[in-house]
């Protein structure tokens, strides 16, 4: 099938089996952290607290594990960064276990996993293209390795939901911990051929810098780098938000904050699964506009939900929208970036993803704190409409300096 052409990759199949097992486990410790720490302090801000802890690395780090990355071997790299997540997601099963339900050992842990992310994402994302030999099939696998992790946002909080409501926390860490023995064997097995850069003999921080300037000369890279860092300071938090709307607004439970996680894993799927089916070629700055509008539009219709059902409507729209977003720009960089600079544009792109969004959460968890949580997600929603309106000035803008300089010419 056209959908799963690149699945005929060795190699990409490998990762593809791992990470569909261990992202389960992934997203089941996600939503058991989030559900321990609010059931333990009742706080949004701590919520928001221990997300900006366990993604803040990459907002500081991103760059130079970039840089890192490009000289070392990215396969070495993501074994090592694999077994240290094994070890953190252990160890929160153990200090549950014994019932040492300390918020500070939650916030150091959940520190650890953003430290580790930070250099994991960045080779994990960087390796993809060399697990396909066919660069036709690249899109198509970026798109699927979005699907696994969707499909495993929309299973593993719907368990997790059902083992928090019966067995507690820890199991959900221990079933984590568990889960990447099926992403180290993976990886053992693949048969790599990986093409050796010839190390630079410069400074790492003058690397860093060549991959700024090489931003600078790209300017259609550098725009969706800065929207995605838009959009994750004022927009993507509403995520975090999400066990207040399940506990406080709609007076449920841990299944019902299962629901909510749910319903944006079921919205991001079929939006992955979406652009899995999209040919090289389309035009993935239209389906950026699209989907940042329809981001936009859920988020504020979440918020002026009177209804739970529609609440987890919205959500899962919000969610295919986040997806379709920033699996595109993910794309576009991918096959946009020289070979060279790829590690170095992506670590940019994960600083304005993953490395922004902690900032976000926890100014939206103090606002949400001072002034409610549906009027902050509202205002999310609002910023959404401006970021798009702002991303498409600057293009129309850039194509008609393109044209002038052309016509000069």
């Amino acid at each position: 099938m056209t959908i799963f052409r690149s699945l005929r990759h060795y190699n990409y199949r490998l990762f593809f089996t791992g990470q569909a097992i261990s992202l389960v486990g992934t997203w089941m410790q996600r939503v058991a952290v989030s559900w321990l720490v609010y059931r333990l302090t009742g706080s949004a801000f701590l919520l928001g607290l221990i997300t900006f802890l366990s993604l803040i690395p990459s907002l500081v780090l991103a760059p130079y594990a970039g840089s890192y990355v490009d000289r070392h071997n990215k396969y070495k790299i993501l074994i090592i960064t694999q077994i240290i997540l094994m070890l953190q997601a252990g160890a929160l099963a153990l200090m549950i276990w014994f019932k040492n339900y300390d918020i500070f050992w939650i916030a150091a842990l959940s520190l650890v996993q953003g430290l580790v992310n930070a250099f994991d994402v960045t080779s994990r994302q960087s390796l993809m293209v060399n697990l396909v030999e066919d660069k036709e099939d690249l899109p198509n696998a970026i798109a699927l390795n979005s699907s696994v992790f969707n499909a495993a946002r929309l299973v593993g909080p719907a368990l997790a939901g059902v083992i928090l409501s019966t067995l507690g926390e820890d199991t959900c860490f221990m079933l984590n911990f568990i889960s990447f023995i099926a992403v180290l064997v993976c990886l053992i097995m693949m048969k790599l051929n990986l093409t050796e850069h010839k190390k630079s003999t410069e400074n790492i921080w003058m690397d860093l810098k060549k991959g700024y300037d090489y931003l600078k000369a790209s300017p259609d890279l550098a725009s969706m780098i800065l929207m995605m860092a838009a959009s994750s300071l004022l927009v993507i938090p509403f995520t975090t938000l999400l066990p207040v709307f399940a506990k406080d607004i709609f007076n449920g439970t841990a299944t019902t904050f299962g629901w909510f996680e749910s319903a944006a894993g079921l919205g991001a799927f079929f939006g992955a699964i979406y652009m899995a089916t999209l040919r090289a070629g389309k035009n993935l700055q239209k389906i950026i506009v699209f989907s940042g509008l329809l981001l936009a539009i859920s988020v504020v219709a979440l918020a002026i939900s009177p209804s739970l059902i529609l609440a987890l409507i919205c959500t899962g729209l919000a969610a295919l929208g986040l997806m379709a977003q920033t699996s595109s720009i993910n794309t576009y960089l991918q096959t946009h970036a020289d070979d060279l600079m790829r590690g170095r544009t992506l670590s940019y792109y994960i600083m304005a993803y993953q490395g922004v969004l902690p900032v976000g959460s926890l100014l939206m968890g103090y606002f949400a704190h001072q002034f409610g949580t549906q009027i902050v997600v509202a205002f999310e929603g609002v910023a959404g409409l401006l970021i798009v309106a702002a991303y498409m000035y600057n293009e129309k803008h850039r194509q008609e300096l393109k044209e002038n300089a052309i016509s000069l010419s």
